[in-house]
């Protein structure tokens, strides 16, 4: 049960935005700005950095909704499940490996981001701008995962629930605000 009054039909976050409207619009446009874009890391290695940090920080709602959406990108592999399981040891690039040791260090604290892995981004072939979107991506996780989790908002546990929201964020809607129906 959420700790304050809330729309119950709307699950996580998507109850918070029906609460407050006016800070829905700048988290939507900031989540629009990191995950919809393939500039640097693809829409699907960004849904998977946000899905990894969610999952560290036990937020069930964002790393289902998420994960969902990175499986969508994804779709003829177990990959969301496999770096949850074990990132290092899961069937993606090491650029990529490189980058979830940089995010997990984030999820963390952001002093926890060392030189060392820096430099192991950049010899598998991370870019700066990836590099830097990691960081964000990592860092406005930690901030959902908490505001969706503070205020004890609830998560379904239909996994077609959360595969069918993914197929309209990614085709459809993204995650620009509107006012709930």
């Amino acid at each position: 049960m959420a700790h304050i009054q809330l729309p119950e039909e709307l699950p996580g976050i998507r109850g918070l935005m029906a609460f407050r409207p006016y800070t829905a619009k700048p988290l939507n446009a900031l989540a629009e700005a990191l995950l919809r874009i393939d500039e640097g890391l693809s829409k699907g290695e960004r849904e998977l950095i946000a899905t990894f940090v969610s999952y560290l920080n036990d937020c069930f709602f964002c790393q289902s909704i998420h994960g969902a959406v990175a499986q969508y990108y994804y779709p003829d592999s177990e990959i969301v499940q496999q770096v949850k399981a074990d990132y290092l040891s899961a069937p993606i690039s090491d650029k990529m490996k490189a980058l979830l040791t940089i995010a997990k260090s984030v999820q963390q604290g952001g002093k926890y981001v060392t030189e060392e892995q820096i430099s192991q981004a950049k010899n598998a072939g991370a870019t700066d701008l990836e590099i830097h979107d990691t960081v964000l991506i990592a860092a406005a996780f930690c901030m959902f995962n908490r505001y969706v989790d503070g205020l004890g908002t609830f998560a379904p546990n239909s996994p077609e629930l959360y595969q069918q929201r993914a197929k309209r964020i990614a085709e459809e809607t993204g995650y620009q605000y509107s006012v709930p129906q």
